[in-house]
């Protein structure tokens, strides 16, 4: 019998929380990425078998949704978790901006769904931990927030609710087939969240809006990739026209409960001492 829940990408924000959140329930998790003692690679299929064997349900997060890879990579991926004995999966995904380029994340959601999982989608936006443990925390610590965001708001998540979503669709009937869209309570302007930071770290924090070429030359100073450059500027560019700035009651449906506020997470934050020594 499966009793096995794969995580994928279990180094990440998400899996990582997902990972021992289903642990601390009691769960047998297999918690899986290109770094683990046993490896997966979805640019290696010879690491998926491995991975599923006596899985009933994983969590599957792409190495990328733009990629055409992708596709075939997540098609091809579900066949096998049928026929290993899983039944259902909980896709890590992205918001639906409105672009043209979003199909190509719908046609990657398509191709895991077609292989006959009960799937659940899960589109998320901006992490609020992207301030504490990712490349944004440098920036509160320096005390200036320079970004190309403009003034648009972004509905800010917690990771920690995405991981309690995911886990509830994991090992819960009635979210197959759901597509759900996963926002904080209220959208923040990165004005807001420095005002929110300054008052959780008793520093003074600020948020001055650049225009993407200023920004691109001072990544290109800091010596950082321009690939990953790029992909950064798109997405202040979509939280700058204000498109990302609405909110949904899915966290609650799920949950029943609140999702967790910005001006929480920081408090939380800098009492754990996400920003001292950095």
């Amino acid at each position: 019998m499966n009793d096995t829940i794969l995580v994928t990408g279990a180094t990440g924000k998400t899996g990582g929380r997902i990972t021992d959140l289903l642990r601390s329930q009691g769960q047998e998790v297999r918690a899986v990425s290109r770094s683990t003692s046993l490896p997966f690679d979805w640019r290696d299929p010879d690491t998926w078998p491995g991975a599923l064997d006596g899985v009933k349900a994983v969590y599957v997060v792409p190495a990328s949704l733009h990629d055409p890879d992708t596709l075939d990579q997540l098609r091809d991926f579900g066949k096998l978790a049928i026929q290993h004995g899983a039944t259902r999966a909980v896709l890590a995904s992205v918001p639906d901006d409105g672009s043209e380029a979003f199909q190509a994340v719908r046609d990657a959601e398509q191709a895991l769904a077609s292989s006959g999982l009960d799937l659940t989608v899960l589109r998320f936006r901006w992490f609020m931990q992207t301030f504490s443990e990712d490349f944004l925390a440098s920036y509160v610590t320096s005390g200036e927030l320079r970004l190309p965001a403009g003034e648009g708001g972004e509905a800010f998540i917690d990771a920690d609710d995405i991981a309690a979503v995911a886990a509830t669709a994991l090992t819960q009937d009635g979210h197959a087939g759901r597509e759900y869209e996963l926002t904080g309570p209220r959208a923040l302007t990165f004005q807001d969240a420095a005002r929110e930071l300054s008052a959780a770290t008793g520093r003074t924090i600020t948020y001055t809006a650049v225009s993407a070429e200023d920004y691109e030359k001072e990544q290109e100073e800091r010596g950082e990739p321009k690939e990953g450059v790029d992909l950064l500027v798109d997405l202040y560019a979509a939280i700058a026209t204000g498109d990302l700035g609405n909110t949904t009651t899915h966290v609650h449906d799920v949950l029943a409960r609140a999702p967790h506020d910005f001006h929480d997470f920081a408090n939380r934050a800098a009492h754990d001492g996400a920003w001292n020594g950095r």
